[in-house]
């Protein structure tokens, strides 16, 4: 399982599919792009076009793959690529303007224009497509961006069948609507709109009551994430696949608290202060734990846990893990210490 797409959060720190927003740390091998279109492809939400100046192939890419790249206000941040990755010649991302995030969509949004040049990454990818005959695809608003390239991949090469449900809250705030809707998408694409309603929220329990042979990729908010993993209990576990890109500061909880991290292996103890992750405070203190999303979705700060009870807060973890587990990039201590091996 992953994270990443378009809005301040990815997966974490980090702004993805389609303005995911991450903090990473200084990467020296990093390309300048210019910026050759920049359009509104939705309310909020900006589609961005990146090309080498020189126009020379860029870096191949995979669907579901993420750019980090240097924002005007000097910020890294992470997005989703939506365009096809058999086109070498440009990356495409869509961000939406997240004004309640930590200011990188709304600085490259708001700061940037066509014809700049941007500091990018080559790309990333911690939500990769496996090989299946079939695919079931959940977006949830910007979450489209990743799964709008695996679309565009299946496609393009004619491998595999595909049904999408999108879900927006109204059309005007829907990314890649005209496209979506053109023929050839029809019987493959199903889109709903609640209007910002709970009551009219799409029910999903028909679509994933049965599993099959598909391989189901879901990208959007943590609460529809959430609720497609309290679905997919029966699932096998390798077929489910989450990519999270939760705004900066949606994994705090008005209850949370100080906790003390104690490491099994130095007996050095850190406090972990309220909006700050165990993961953070671990890199603070110039220890060095395996990460990539920071949301609690790919798996890759997996942390063995010695003592202590834990607010898990990931999508990763299965109950008869978390009792020995942790993911220190958002969960918590439930009470004032645990103890991990690091």
């Amino acid at each position: 399982m992953s994270k990443y797409p378009g809005e301040d959060v990815w997966t974490g720190p980090l702004e993805r599919p389609g303005g995911e927003e991450c903090d990473v740390s200084e990467q020296a091998d990093m390309m300048a792009l210019r910026i050759t279109q920049k359009q509104p492809a939705a309310e909020d939400i900006e589609f961005f076009e990146l090309r080498h100046p020189d126009g020379a192939d860029l870096p191949e890419f995979t669907a579901g793959a993420h750019l980090a790249l240097r924002v005007p206000n000097g910020e890294i941040r992470k997005y989703s690529l939506c365009n096809d990755p058999e086109e070498r010649d440009r990356y495409c991302i869509a961000v939406k303007r997240e004004v309640g995030g930590r200011g990188g969509s709304v600085s490259l949004i708001d700061e940037s224009r066509v014809g700049d040049e941007i500091m990018v990454e080559a790309p990333r990818n911690d939500f990769s497509l496996a090989p299946s005959p079939q695919y079931l695809f959940i977006a949830g608003g910007i979450g489209i961006t990743p799964i709008l390239s695996m679309i565009r991949h299946i496609r393009s090469r004619g491998e595999g069948r595909f049904k999408l449900y999108y879900l927006s809250r109204t059309p005007a705030m829907t990314a890649f609507l005209d496209e979506l809707k053109q023929p050839e998408f029809r019987g493959m694409v199903t889109i709903h709109h609640d209007e910002g309603n709970p009551d009219n929220a799409l029910d999903l329990w028909p679509v994933l009551e049965k599993p099959g042979a598909q391989h189901l990729y879901c990208c959007g908010p943590r609460g529809l994430m959430q609720a497609v993993r309290d679905m997919t209990g029966h699932w096998s576990t390798a077929k489910v696949h989450f990519e999270d890109f939760t705004p900066p500061g949606a994994m705090t909880k008005p209850e949370d608290k100080p906790f003390t991290v104690r490491l099994a292996k130095s007996g050095a103890a850190y406090e972990v202060p309220v909006g700050k992750t165990i993961l953070e405070v671990l890199r603070d203190n110039g220890h060095v734990v395996p990460s990539s999303c920071e949301s609690g979705t790919c798996g890759s700060c997996r942390t063995k846990l010695v003592a202590g009870e834990v607010d898990h807060r990931d999508l990763v973890l299965s109950d008869y893990e978390k009792p020995e587990n942790i993911m220190v990039c958002v969960s918590r201590a439930l009470g004032d210490e645990i103890t991990i091996d690091v």
